[in-house]
């Protein structure tokens, strides 16, 4: 990039505001403003990062890329402006509210030639691009995901855990597994504040994914059992392990026999970085040469399809009764 790219965000809360906090600090990005319907809060955000707090029209006119971190039910508006200005754009997740108004974001920046982007922050975890690296040569046969802690503090939480936790292993699921989903189940406790669901996708590969705000310990994990091996993420701390098992043999010490199943552990050089640095400066990048997202408007769009899938059926409430009553003798 050979002149500064001018970035606007739109929405500074609890998300938005790391968004203007990044782009201030990305060499060859120029933060115009933020905007937020918080007047003070805009003003706020932007004292911290040397920016001004300006209006909507006024950020559109001057932005070349722009973060959509307004809450959910404005994504479509809002990204639907940027696109009408030529503003290439990186939309929070969930990419938008009703999968119907996201076909039609689509097709008006494809008609526009405007980037979009999906926010899904753990495709840029390094621990998660290491796991790309290392997927790509297993046979998959099952993944098991969990996302879980305690209510959130200082802030109130609208969407379920399934739209607000679970997406994410969604489309980190959906980017591992290539393959179209054959089935799915859930089931949803405390109005959906605890979710757990099971996908099973046409290859046979079937994965089961656990969302909580209700659980009083922090976890965000990954595993994949394969075929040759058994991987484990941590998304928090950022590692990869990769467990193996060598041939069982008998070995004989002291004159006695012993047998012997040892477990091999490798963990693979994981980098180490911000993942919103990652995902920002991997969409300005994707932006100015005319690339593809790391996590494209299609990618965005199949995870709300599939998360909303699972918050209905875990919000449904309806249970197949057994055939046959047990009763206890």
């Amino acid at each position: 990039m050979s002149e500064p790219v001018n970035a606007a965000v739109f929405g500074v809360g609890s998300m938005g505001r790391h968004h203007a906090r990044v782009y201030s600090e990305l060499p060859n990005v120029n933060l115009v403003g933020v905007h937020d319907a918080d007047e003070e809060t805009a003003k706020s955000v932007a004292r911290d990062h040397g920016t001004r707090a300006v209006g909507m029209d006024a950020a559109l006119l001057e932005a070349d890329v722009a973060s959509v971190a307004v809450p959910t039910e404005y994504h479509y508006a809002v990204t639907r402006d940027c696109i009408d200005h030529g503003v290439d754009a990186l939309v929070e997740k969930p990419f938008v509210a009703d999968p119907a108004e996201g076909k039609e974001l689509l097709a008006e920046a494809s008609a526009a030639d405007v980037t979009l982007q999906v926010g899904h922050i753990e495709r840029f975890n390094p621990a998660v691009r290491t796991l790309s690296e290392i997927v790509s040569g297993l046979d998959i046969i099952a993944v098991d995901a969990r996302r879980l802690g305690p209510p959130p503090e200082g802030r109130s939480v609208d969407d379920s855990a399934v739209m607000d936790l679970m997406i994410h292993d969604i489309d980190v699921l959906l980017s591992l597994v290539d393959d179209d989903v054959e089935s799915v189940a859930a089931l949803g406790a405390r109005d959906n504040r605890y979710a757990s669901a099971n996908i099973e996708f046409e290859s046979g590969v079937v994965a089961g994914l656990t969302a909580s705000r209700v659980t009083q310990e922090k976890v965000r994990t990954l595993s994949i059992t394969a075929a040759d091996c058994r991987v484990n993420v941590d998304y928090t701390d950022q590692t990869v392990e990769i467990h193996r098992h060598s041939t069982p043999e008998y070995i004989e010490e002291n004159g006695d026999l012993r047998y012997r199943h040892e477990s091999i552990v490798e963990r693979p050089t994981v980098e180490t970085g911000e993942p919103l640095k990652n995902e920002l400066r991997s969409f300005v990048r994707a932006a100015t040469t005319d690339g593809t997202p790391v996590v494209t408007g299609e990618d965005g769009l199949r995870v709300v399809e599939l998360a909303r899938r699972v918050d209905g059926l875990a919000a449904s409430g309806e249970r197949v009764a057994a055939e046959t009553e047990v009763r206890p003798r």
